[in-house]
């Protein structure tokens, strides 16, 4: 008594082509049939995959990144580097003034970049003048409150009754902080600065003008920075409390190994085997920026760009945003 027939609802393959009855293909996702049958076979789920893909190379994405450090330490060298593009530049002649800030004065560039259709908004936030002085107290004053301020320009934009639909993304995604290459322990600047930055940012600390060293010097300068980090309770990029999986804690355990990086910068080509490399010509040879046995710069890349920077990303809305906007709306709430 059953208003469903067997035959009705068979999984049974289709006709084999060339057979007796032969039937025209129906797509399976408009293929007619009774409520309640069930059909297995191609839906096209990944197709979403190609959708986001084509909508992010239409709107492409934005990416804001900070260097820190004393001057002369290559930041600027390094962010060309890192795009293979002018993407920072300095001044031709710079007057006695800006040689010498008097104050840590924060300095915003803006680059489209496009490579291979997709476009990415960058942002290289320069900080001349930290570190410069005598008395360097309350020097990192000025970058906690820029990084801050990005944050309070995000809220006041997403709390509004009519927002936009693509809130403009200011917000300090990474902050690439470069170590000078004593060989000795960080010092006391280094520990307060990244100490009170990784709380509101993500912090990769790197090891500046490492062709100064020996691999020797070098190794050791390495492993006295993450005893001074794990000494003092310093979290720096990739965080362990946000791993989200075994996968994403093995790998991430690998950088953490490496972290600091040591790294060189070098924005020329030279002539080596044949083959047209960036690198850092000297008396005894040439410095490949890009090869990993010279320099730890291809971690570098690879961390900021290649693996994780969506993921610097997602931190940085879901975790120093979200918090920064939890006190800020507690403020706010607070009786008079």
């Amino acid at each position: 008594g059953s208003s469903l027939e067997p035959e009705e609802c068979s999984m049974e393959p289709p006709a084999v082509p060339g057979e007796e009855e032969e039937e025209e293909e129906v797509p399976l996702s408009v293929a007619p049939g009774p409520v309640g049958c069930q059909l297995f076979g191609y839906v096209g789920i990944e197709a979403v995959l190609d959708q986001m893909k084509i909508k992010t190379m239409k709107t492409g994405f934005e990416f804001n990144i900070m260097v820190v450090g004393q001057s002369g330490l290559g930041k600027s060298t390094m962010v060309n580097t890192l795009f293979k593009s002018k993407v920072s530049r300095k001044s031709s002649q710079p007057s006695q003034e800006e040689r010498i800030p008097k104050t840590v004065q924060l300095q915003s560039i803006t680059h489209v970049i496009e490579e291979k259709g997709v476009k990415m908004k960058l942002t290289v936030t320069d900080t001349p003048g930290f570190g410069d002085q005598i008395n360097n107290e309350n020097c990192w004053d000025p970058i906690i409150k820029y990084i801050n301020e990005q944050y309070e320009r995000y809220l006041r934009e997403e709390i509004l009754i009519t927002r936009k639909r693509k809130i403009p993304d200011t917000r300090v995604h990474g902050c690439v902080y470069f170590v000078p290459p004593t060989g000795h322990w960080l010092r006391p600047l280094d520990l307060e600065f990244m100490q009170r930055l990784s709380k509101i940012v993500n912090v990769v600390p790197v090891i500046a003008k490492a062709d100064t060293l020996t691999l020797e010097e070098r190794a050791e300068f390495k492993q006295r920075i993450q005893e001074d980090l794990k000494t003092h309770a310093i979290s720096v990029y990739p965080q362990e409390d946000f791993d989200q999986d075994p996968e994403d804690r093995a790998l991430n355990d690998r950088i953490r190994e490496k972290i600091p990086f040591a790294v060189v910068g070098a924005d020329q080509e030279h002539q080596v085997n044949g083959k047209r490399v960036l690198g850092r010509k000297t008396k005894w040879g040439i410095i490949e920026v890009e090869n990993p046995s010279h320099c730890e710069f291809p971690l570098l890349r690879d961390l900021l760009i290649r693996s994780h920077l969506q993921d610097l990303k997602d931190i940085t809305h879901n975790v120093h945003y979200e918090s920064y906007r939890v006190r800020r709306l507690n403020e706010s709430n607070r009786p008079g």
